[in-house]
């Protein structure tokens, strides 16, 4: 998500700097690359050496080091950043802000910023609540800067209230939409499913396959990045739904069929992502079945198909479904798409290598009515989500 973005992360004086840790170790594991810039009084709670470990960059304190590369340096570090990130920011260093103070390296960089800032105040609720500090803010946000609204719970004081930093995931999610924020499916409705489902035969045994989910919650994501409306349907994943999103966890065929269809009128696109059963038990012990009670098979009903029965009353809405094939990949694909009244097809292979369940990236054809598909090279599924979403808006706009 954050491959080679450049992330300048200011830090002020404040309990939470140790909080700011976690938050660059997260950017960096997602490819980001981080400077930080730290006022005296942070170091008072932090050392400089965790960020310049983290960061593998070092951190700037002074305008005027003692061995001085440039001594413009706030002007070279603003330039160099794609977005900052003043994480935590206390009550002083926002009042500077809004004064237009800028005596330290932060606050001077901060001037000679250009790119979006991102402000994640930290401080007890009575200052928080404090008509200066509100007057400030606000006065902050009409010149374009965006505020984190700061969590509520037990303060470092001891107190309880707001004030405390957010939580990290809402903080990434606020650099994200600064990023990649588009805003050109704004208005619309998307109800998009993902994971694998779960089909039990006992209290400890059931039937499933090898999804992820990763494609589907990258296409929630990149979705309400773009400023769509979306619901998740998902079942069991180990990943952490995307923020702002009306998220439904549910484990079975029958529970994905239902929570899909109660949604379906209220959507303008459905995203069928999800590897749902074909099949379940035929029937379900409450008890764990012994060795002797079970055969060489397991009688199977099939499981209604969620897209096809979708699709027959469509109207207007944009529907994609997936199609995971090893063999005769178009041929086979062709045939879901038209009995399932999709508007394009997603086709992808396990056995091409980087492809496979649970990998990070995909390699896809796009198939729709009108040719032979559209054939994508090996790229992450980040970047799929973003081509099928091209693709949907394109649907869109031609309805």
């Amino acid at each position: 998500m954050f491959f080679e973005k450049k992330i300048l992360v200011g830090i002020s004086g404040g309990i939470a700097v140790y909080k700011t840790a976690e938050l660059i170790r997260e950017f960096k594991k997602a490819g980001a690359l981080v400077r930080v810039i730290m006022t005296r009084k942070a170091t008072k709670f932090v050392a400089p050496l965790t960020f310049e470990t983290l960061t593998e960059n070092s951190v700037l304190l002074d305008l005027f080091p003692e061995n001085p590369v440039s001594y413009t340096v706030h002007i070279d570090w603003a330039r160099w950043a794609d977005v900052m990130l003043v994480c935590p920011a206390t009550y002083n260093t926002i009042g500077k802000l809004a004064s237009g103070i800028a005596d330290n390296a932060l606050t001077t960089t901060i001037a000679a910023t250009q790119v979006p800032i991102i402000i994640c105040p930290a401080m007890n609720t009575a200052m928080y609540q404090n008509p200066i500090y509100q007057e400030n803010q606000q006065k902050l946000v009409r010149h374009g800067y965006t505020f984190v609204r700061p969590g509520s719970g037990e303060l470092a004081c001891g107190e309880v209230g707001e004030g405390r930093l957010a939580d990290k995931a809402e903080i990434i999610d606020a650099v994200k939409r600064v990023l990649y924020g588009r805003y050109d499916l704004a208005g619309k409705r998307f109800l998009i499913t993902a994971g694998p489902t779960e089909e039990p035969l006992d209290p400890v045994r059931y039937l499933t396959n090898r999804s992820s989910g990763k494609m589907g919650y990258a296409l929630a994501e990149q979705a309400r990045l773009r400023g769509a409306e979306v619901t998740l349907v998902s079942g069991p994943t180990v990943i952490t739904p995307p923020g702002a999103v009306e998220f439904v966890r549910i484990r079975t065929a029958a529970e994905m069929e239902h929570e899909v269809m109660q949604r379906l009128n209220t959507c303008d696109v459905l995203i069928m992502a999800a590897a749902v059963s074909d099949y379940r038990p035929a029937q379900y012990s409450d008890h764990k079945l012994k060795k002797k009670a079970l055969t060489n098979s397991i009688p199977l009903v099939a499981n209604t198909d969620i897209l096809a029965r979708a699709g027959k009353d469509k109207g207007n809405r944009v529907h994609v479904g997936f199609s995971v094939e090893t063999d005769n990949d178009l041929e086979n694909s062709q045939h879901k798409l038209l009995e399932k009244n999709c508007d394009f097809i997603v086709i992808n292979n396990p056995h091409v290598p980087g492809a496979a369940f649970q990998a990070d990236t995909n390699k896809v054809t796009l198939l729709d009515k009108t040719g032979p598909g559209s054939v994508y090279p090996l790229m992450s599924k980040t970047q799929v989500a973003e081509i099928i979403l091209d693709n949907v808006l394109k649907l869109i706009k031609q309805s």
